[in-house]
């Protein structure tokens, strides 16, 4: 039975994603990588940003402290383009009074840094709807693996399998379903049709607003 929420952040809490894509290429044009076209990184959304940049930079080698600087001069540029922008995806606000009204427990679980979910929750006025985060900051095995997804049950005290994650990426929907979760789609980042063709979910919708309590419950029946 639902017990718990989990929540994927980017793509979902927030739409953000034409943002990351403009702060990748600001970030490529600094390090002359050039021409980079940002459509080329989608399927890698929902993994960690070392993931990324061993696509971006075309290795694998390349040293932890140095995958940290260039994360963060990513997410510094990132933040700057959304600050004046952002606002949570329609719907969310309301879907989360409406679990917490029923007593159901709610986490972030996201790839991204730690310091981005505290700015996007901050930001969005919705910090205290959320009971626990796990973020990318904790984990040492990206989206596909369930490692984020079963630490943030772990933190909310809950089984994986009593939680409902709600994901955009397919990545994120792979690592929610191998964690054992039921998984909602939100065709955010990819339209409806190819999450249809691709995607491993319980429930698909373009919006918060189409997503009741008793729809939620009714996927364990």
């Amino acid at each position: 039975m639902l017990q718990a929420a989990l929540f994927d952040m980017d793509g979902v809490i927030v739409d953000n994603r034409d943002a990351h894509l403009h702060a990748f290429v600001k970030f490529a044009e600094r390090h002359g990588i050039p021409n980079l076209d940002p459509q080329t990184l989608l399927p890698y959304f929902g993994s960690t940003n070392a993931v990324i940049m061993s696509h971006l930079f075309g290795r694998d080698d390349i040293p932890a402290e140095k995958v940290e600087r260039l994360s963060q001069e990513k997410e510094e540029i990132y933040r700057e383009l959304y600050d004046p922008v952002m606002q949570p995806a329609p719907g969310l606000s309301e879907l989360l009074k409406a679990l917490r009204t029923a007593g159901v427990k709610i986490a972030v679980g996201s790839s991204a840094p730690r310091v981005n979910v505290d700015f996007v929750l901050d930001r969005c006025g919705i910090a205290g709807y959320f009971d626990a985060v796990a973020s990318g900051s904790e984990i040492s095995r990206s989206k596909p693996d369930p490692e984020v997804y079963l630490l943030a049950a772990r933190k909310l005290g809950t089984e994986p399998q009593e939680c409902v994650v709600f994901e955009d990426a397919f990545v994120g929907m792979e690592a929610a379903r191998r964690a054992g979760a039921k998984v909602v789609a939100i065709a955010s980042t990819f339209p409806a049709e190819m999450i249809r063709g691709k995607g491993d979910y319980d429930l698909l919708t373009d919006s918060f607003r189409h997503v009741t309590i008793p729809e939620l419950e009714k996927l364990w029946e």
